[in-house]
């Protein structure tokens, strides 16, 4: 059996940061594995410690700077990993669901897994949308925002828990192959041990282009155009004091009846 799970390299961005024109400058940005994915990396994991003979595979569209991150995926248990970038990808200014849906189409026909996990959404963009995009591309079977799995192996079938709006759970299975986006708290996930992270450094990261997956540069076309970014203006404001709590809890004790809180 093999687990595919697409691991996203997302940014995060500094307290204080400029933008410049529809970018924000790299000296302000901190890259790591993406929340919602990391639970996607211990389910599958933990699937392959259950079950006899299941690859776990990781795949990333990103550059090459993006392989520190795959190789905290690897060091948490994953078998190998592809990443997928070229020229083409570098050059456009927006990668929308669309694009990476037909890019990671192509990995699954070369992979050809039985399970693929996605992360519910990313942290810097939360389309939330490429998971079961995807498995509607493949002709898979799908499930969104899973909070619990059961997989049975022999019969082919995920038992799962989809959490719903409202508060309100849904029980139900779904045949495999599919796609289950993972929501938070499925798990609990692991720390790369130092064994881990000693063992990623040997296991496989194989680089793909575009061309390697039968895909050409129209495959970044999209209908979504990235026109201005800016920072949403504050609804509220906060204020901060500076000193010891001795300080500081004076001064927020003052503030407090001022406002008339706490007043008889």
């Amino acid at each position: 059996m093999k687990v595919l799970v697409t691991v996203k390299e997302v940014a995060e961005v500094e307290d204080e940061f400029e933008i410049d024109g529809l970018k924000i400058d790299e000296r302000y940005l901190d890259y790591d594995l993406n929340e919602w994915d990391d639970y996607a990396v211990e389910e599958g994991v933990q699937i392959a410690e259950e079950n006899d003979d299941v690859e776990v595979v990781t795949v990333t569209i990103g550059p090459e700077r993006a392989e520190e991150t795959i190789r905290m995926a690897l060091a948490k248990g994953a078998d190998r990993a592809v990443r997928v970038w070229d020229d083409a990808l570098e050059a456009a200014d927006f990668v929308d669901v669309a694009t990476k849906t037909d890019i990671l189409a192509a990995v699954v026909e070369e992979e050809q897994p039985d399970l693929i996990l996605t992360g519910v959404q990313a942290s810097d963009d939360a389309f939330g949308a490429t998971g079961v995009s995807l498995a509607d591309a493949i002709d898979f079977e799908w499930a969104a925002v899973v909070n619990a799995l059961d997989l049975d192996v022999e019969a082919g079938v995920a038992n799962l828990r989809r959490e719903l709006e409202g508060g309100i759970e849904e029980l139900t299975d779904v045949d495999i192959p599919a796609v289950l986006t993972i929501q938070t708290g499925i798990n609990e996930p692991r720390y790369a041990s130092l064994r881990g992270i000693r063992q990623a450094q040997s296991k496989e990261i194989a680089p793909k282009s575009l061309g390697d997956l039968g895909l050409d540069a129209s495959v970044i076309d999209s209908e979504i155009t990235l026109t201005s970014m800016y920072e949403p203006e504050s609804e509220s404001d906060a204020t901060i004091w500076e000193g010891s709590a001795d300080e500081t809890a004076g001064k927020l004790a003052e503030f407090l009846r001022d406002k008339g809180v706490g007043q008889a």
